[in-house]
């Protein structure tokens, strides 16, 4: 996958420099700092230091102390944060993972979360297979009861969880979960897919019918933190011999999400 941090543009100096104030005033002891202080942490000149805290003031992330002419930060630098939520550290390394991934399997990989009833694409490999036939977007839906994505959150989230969101689904207009039969028959799918260790859909949403899909959950504790699959042709091969393709390094991707989020200190996940 390209690297983002690549660009033809020059990086805008004066917004470095804020940052690096920001950064300064927030590891600074007590939460403050002097203009003088601040001026050896970061190595910029004082009258640009003064300059560039008197715009942050300006725009509500930091306060100047009339006492002592000391700078903190005030509560609307959490605002900054407000955009960040924990699919994001999932996404951050999904990345870099998905495309190791690409290169040893080809097929296009997507990693996709939970959002309320259905699973969104956080990151996507299809831009960059040769064997992409279609182009999944990033923020794209897919339903949960017939993609491979969606059947594997389903078959691993925790019990509790599982049976509020086949509720949710059976509510929906047209649901076939709507009939106890076919929510049974479901059911007992996903323990197979629990089972098994993986999920697949094997031309079962009406929409992508040529596709067959693995998938395997990324796990942070009990809860599924999100999950990634591969895509292929159905005409190019069996599922047994996708499974015994692509299986090993599906799994491979997905625990090298874990040992990310496992070290990543996230405290919780929707």
């Amino acid at each position: 996958m390209g690297d983002a941090s690549h660009t033809p543009y020059k990086p805008v100096q004066g917004l470095s420099r804020g940052l690096a104030l920001l950064r300064s005033l927030n590891q600074a002891e007590g939460g403050w700092a002097t203009v003088g202080e601040l001026s050896t942490a970061t190595g910029l000149h004082r009258t640009t230091v003064r300059r560039l805290l008197e715009t942050l003031q300006n725009e509500g992330l930091v306060r100047r102390s009339a006492s002592d002419d000391s700078y903190r930060l005030t509560p609307g630098v959490y605002g900054l944060s407000d955009g960040y939520n924990e699919d994001e550290w999932i996404s951050e390394a999904a990345s870099v993972v998905l495309g190791e991934l690409l290169v040893k399997v080809v097929w296009p990989s997507d990693l996709a979360t939970l959002d309320g009833l259905s699973m969104r694409v956080r990151e996507t490999t299809h831009r960059f297979s040769p064997l992409s036939f279609h182009k999944v977007t990033v923020r794209r839906r897919l339903p949960l009861t017939t993609t491979a994505l969606g059947r594997a959150y389903l078959a691993f989230c925790p019990d509790e969880e599982r049976q509020k969101l086949l509720a949710g689904l059976a509510q929906q207009p047209g649901s076939l979960l709507a009939e106890p039969s076919a929510r049974s028959a479901f059911e007992a799918q996903l323990d197979d897919h629990r089972k098994n260790g993986y999920a697949f859909a094997n031309g079962d949403w009406t929409r992508e019918q040529k596709i067959m899909a693995l998938a395997v959950p990324v796990m942070h504790g009990d809860k599924v933190a999100g999950c990634i699959n591969v895509v292929m042709l159905r005409s190019a091969m069996s599922l047994s011999q996708a499974c015994e393709k692509y299986l090993a390094p599906l799994r491979e991707a997905a625990r090298k999400v874990e040992d990310y989020l496992a070290g990543a200190g996230t405290s919780s996940l929707r």
